[in-house]
């Protein structure tokens, strides 16, 4: 495949991913059991595994895009985004295939594990996984935050979506001041600096910023060779 068709590619599933980020919070089911097993529930976690897809192949292209612009930082946070969109598909394919089996013969993992995500409490032994949640929201946070500045400072997208990327990414720290579900109202900016940057990948646009310097050496040398 092209470099440019990729980029495009890659654009598009970004958009998608922010789209998809932002419209799954409004329709979300509440996690308790007798919600497992409803088409709702179904159809969003689907969605939500097409999101993590989208999102995988998105931040792929972003990073490729402005690689050696990025540096270090953007491969760090490019590759704790990478970590978090996979975590997001493992745990929401439990949730999407096997906990609706789950719910009539054991629904006390059933209530534990979706205590996970909503703060809840269950009796059931679920190992590490309690313990693996909350570091996903910490890579999604450094992530989102070290791959924001990454794009700010590169300038070969929109530095505006790479402020929004950071400043999105460091808003989830105030999830715990804020009541399930109402906390899912910080995935909006996350998801519009996601179909911003896609947005721009898309259609070629990066970050027209240039400072004075480097416009000034550009116009002596092109009179120099006139």
């Amino acid at each position: 495949m092209k470099t440019s068709n990729f980029a495009r590619l890659a654009g598009i599933a970004a958009m998608s991913a922010g789209i998809l980020f932002i419209g799954i919070q409004a329709v979300h089911p509440p996690e308790t059991i007798s919600s497992v097993t409803t088409g709702t529930w179904a159809v969003v976690h689907y969605l939500t595994i097409a999101m993590a897809i989208f999102g995988l192949i998105g931040i792929t292209g972003l990073y490729a895009k402005q690689a050696k612009e990025a540096g270090w930082l953007g491969l760090a946070g490019f590759s704790l985004l990478s970590l978090f969109w996979i975590a997001t598909i493992a745990f929401t394919f439990v949730e999407a295939f096997i906990l609706p089996l789950l719910a009539s013969d054991a629904p006390e993992f059933v209530m534990g594990y979706l205590g996970i995500f909503s703060g809840g409490t269950g009796e059931a032994n679920l190992g590490v996984l309690p313990a693996i949640a909350p570091l996903a929201g910490v890579v999604y946070i450094l992530g989102g935050l070290l791959f924001g500045v990454a794009t700010l400072r590169a300038g070969v997208l929109p530095r505006g979506a790479g402020a929004l990327l950071a400043a999105a990414a460091a808003s989830t720290l105030a999830s715990s001041l804020i009541p399930h579900p109402l906390d899912r109202l910080l995935a909006v900016p996350m998801g519009l600096a996601l179909a911003w940057l896609g947005y721009a990948l898309w259609s070629g646009r990066s970050s027209h910023a240039r400072s004075p310097y480097r416009a000034g050496t550009a116009r002596g040398a092109a009179k120099r060779n006139a």
